[in-house]
């Protein structure tokens, strides 16, 4: 398998090259040549298997210049007792007749990221081995509170490589935060900046594209790599957990063999859902892809109108890991959909950056909406379907996955399509745990009180066990303080590295 820039398709890498660079040389994003394709019965056996030996089957298809042994080394490296809460690693909760819940969140962090940067490092460090890299890998990320804490933790102590991590001062969670203040390791450092993660990410992308700091980091023996899914190695594991889903709705007979369902995703950098789309053109029976937004709803307007804009108001909200405007992901599912139409991605991509706009024509536009149906929510009604499910089921949710559900319950009311569907769970409702308390109890509820008075009472709420890692950031010493504006992200790198 090998692999393309979505800018210059004549750029062509393997996976190992791919996942050690984050970035195409040109700036664009790297692509399977072409996807893998899994017959019914394929999908059927993978129901006798548990979640790693999925993750093997499905990873050997992409990672062709790896050994299956050293995949598997990988796989359960990551993917263990140790660090995941559940022996399932991504478990079902079957809501109602029609409706499932995909538990992404069991894993050291509490989140989704877990799924794919627990396992990154390790395919990191044996892409390293494969290209004969020899400089140390920086890992550059910028977060909107997930990812930065789930690559730290992911990349803590691995030798061979540093990770700092750039998050919007007032765009996470005081959970969130406090996360990524305490992390422990020898090789890392977070950094606040003024702004929101628009601004982090764009920072980001214009060091990754800068040639001269990149050959001043060169004679020091430093090489950048990027943690965001703009990595390939940080995407593809994100494929396994909606075939492991399918497998597991087989095994315990709520669909039947090749029945079509439904997958809704809540995002806001279209990754998590990008994953859906190449688990749907890999063969998994998905009928349509629903894309959850919350009020920063450019996904929304882009595959309703064919108009991506970013021109727009940037909204603080109770989701915060999806206040994003500029979805990189959706970069790869364009130069999919348009027929690796390299010039036109590149000409939309500069149009976004000089003007924040593009117009994709009336036929993609088309094919889009075939795939995708799209909607999105604001925080009142993400909070009321918090209050909704768990007077109705006894399930709590965090609220990111409440704009999944609301915005399910959308579609379902504008089609009357009663598929039998998944809803990515993306966070433990204690990691929102202000905002998931405000929804069930009201403002006296959160008033006045600690992050830590916040969980307790979340999880008598709940009947839930407050999550370990969330419990045990009580005790632990913050350790960084840094702040700093945008342009300045690269002098908090250099001071990093004694550059």
């Amino acid at each position: 398998m090998l692999y393309q820039s979505t800018r210059d398709r004549n750029i062509v890498v393997e996976s190992a090259f791919a996942i050690t660079h984050g970035i195409a040389p040109d700036g664009g994003l790297f692509v399977p040549q072409e996807k893998p394709v899994l017959k019914t019965d394929d999908i059927l056996k993978l129901s006798g298997l548990n979640y790693n030996a999925r993750a093997v089957e499905i990873l050997k298809l992409f990672l062709t210049d790896f050994t299956e042994d050293e995949i598997k080394e990988c796989v359960d490296k990551a993917y263990n007792k140790e660090k995941f809460e559940t022996e399932s690693i991504a478990p079902i909760y079957k809501l109602n007749e029609n409706t499932y819940f995909l538990e992404l969140w069991h894993g050291p962090t509490c989140a989704f990221k877990d799924m794919a940067l627990q396992i990154l490092p390790h395919l990191l460090i044996k892409s390293v081995h494969k290209t004969g890299e020899n400089s140390e890998i920086v890992i550059l990320v910028a977060t909107s509170g997930d990812t930065g804490k789930a690559a730290l933790e992911g990349f803590k102590d691995v030798d061979g490589t540093k990770i700092i991590v750039f998050y919007p001062d007032d765009g996470v969670s005081e959970i969130q935060k406090l996360q990524m203040v305490t992390q422990e390791g020898n090789n890392v450092l977070v950094a606040a900046i003024e702004g929101n993660f628009d601004d982090a990410q764009s920072g980001v992308k214009a060091i990754f594209a800068d040639e001269a700091y990149a050959e001043q980091l060169a004679k020091k023996n430093y090489k950048f790599s990027s943690a965001n899914s703009i990595n390939w190695g940080r995407l593809v594991p994100q494929i396994i957990y909606y075939f492991s889903a399918y497998a597991e709705l087989y095994k315990n007979e709520e669909i039947k063999a090749g029945e079509k369902i439904n997958i809704v995703v809540p995002t806001g950098n279209f990754g998590n859902i990008l994953a859906a789309y190449y688990a749907k053109e890999m063969g998994l029976p998905v009928h349509k892809l629903i894309c959850a937004s919350n009020e920063n709803n450019v996904l929304t307007d882009f595959i309703q109108t064919g108009v991506y804009n970013k021109n727009r108001t940037f909204k603080t909200t109770a989701s915060p890991s999806m206040d994003i405007l500029i979805s990189s992901n959706l970069e790869r599912f364009l130069f999919d959909v348009t027929g690796h139409d390299h010039a036109r991605i590149r000409q939309w991509m500069q149009e976004l950056n000089e003007t924040g706009t593009y117009i994709v024509p009336e036929i993609t536009k088309q094919k889009i909406k075939e795939i995708f149906w799209a909607g999105y929510c604001n925080d009142e009604a993400t909070f009321k379907t918090i209050k909704e499910v768990e007077e109705n089921y006894s399930y709590v949710m965090d609220t990111h996955t409440a704009v999944g559900k609301n915005v399910y319950d959308q579609y379902v009311q504008e089609t009357g399509d009663l598929t039998k569907t998944v809803i990515a769970s993306t966070a433990s409702p204690f990691k929102f745990n202000k905002s998931v308390l405000y929804a069930l109890e009201g403002q006296e509820a959160v008033e006045g009180k600690s992050e830590f008075e916040l969980l307790e009472i979340l999880s008598k709420k709940s009947g839930l066990r407050i999550p370990k890692a969330l419990a045990e950031l009580r005790n632990k010493e913050i350790r960084y303080d840094i702040k700093c504006k945008k342009d300045e992200m690269k002098d908090v790198i250099s001071k990093m590295l004694n550059i």
